[in-house]
């Protein structure tokens, strides 16, 4: 029996794409004013599109001691309100704005390798290979897929490209730095899923950061905060 979450991204959307859940909570009123404020005169859901992605790309800080998170802090509405996360709660607050602005979305999960991870972070994490979110739209009749995890500022600090998108093609996180290093390569898709398995997430991560998240439960780790 197959994932009852999975989106077939070789289909129509769905409902289940377009609908507010408890962690797609497109039907919070701040975050519902805060879409359309973003979205504001453009004239089409592509246009929207563009806008809410750079909007959580670069006003939501990506912040990688964040991610010990309870069920509450991993609703869109809150992730919006906190203004940091990581690339998951990210790739989810995208989707649910979104999905309020009428444009069907979905959640991607992924493993990939950071081939820049600074010292700290593969010290306090013991790996390279990280549990990665990204979002999922559909538009103009088919499915893409965009990471808005890495804000701008925090690119020009490490001096890695910034990743722009243009509603018309995937825009998934470069292969290479500014200056041709190697970056971020993708070794794994989990699928596509319509609201997010908060139990299984989290499982994923304990199992995968075990040290790292025992330390972020206690309250450390902010060493490894990107600003």
């Amino acid at each position: 029996m197959g994932d009852p979450l999975s989106v077939d991204l070789d289909q129509p959307p769905g409902p289940r794409c377009s609908v507010p859940t408890y962690f797609f909570d497109s039907d919070t009123p701040a975050l519902a004013v805060f879409a359309q404020a973003t979205a504001g005169d453009a004239a089409t859901p592509t246009e929207k599109a563009v806008r809410l992605y750079y909007a959580v790309r670069d006003r939501i800080r990506y912040d990688p001691a964040f991610c010990n998170l309870s069920r509450e802090q991993f609703r869109g509405g809150a992730v919006l309100a906190e203004g940091r996360g990581f690339c998951i709660p990210k790739a989810l607050l995208l989707a649910t704005l979104a999905r309020a602005q009428g444009i069907p979305a979905a959640l991607g999960l992924a493993d990939v390798r950071n081939h820049l991870s600074t010292p700290e972070m593969l010290e306090g994490m013991d790996t390279d290979r990280f549990f990665h979110g990204y979002t999922v739209m559909h538009l103009e009749g088919k499915w893409l897929k965009v990471s808005p995890a890495f804000n701008l500022s925090m690119c020009e600090r490490f001096r890695v490209l910034p990743l722009e998108w243009d509603g018309k093609q995937d825009a998934l996180l470069h292969p290479y730095d500014a200056l041709d290093r190697r970056h971020m390569e993708y070794l794994a898709d989990h699928g596509v899923i319509w609201d997010l398995p908060y139990e299984r997430v989290m499982a994923t991560l304990w199992e995968r950061f075990p040290g790292y998240m025992a330390r972020l439960a206690q309250g450390e780790g902010g060493r490894l905060q990107n600003r």
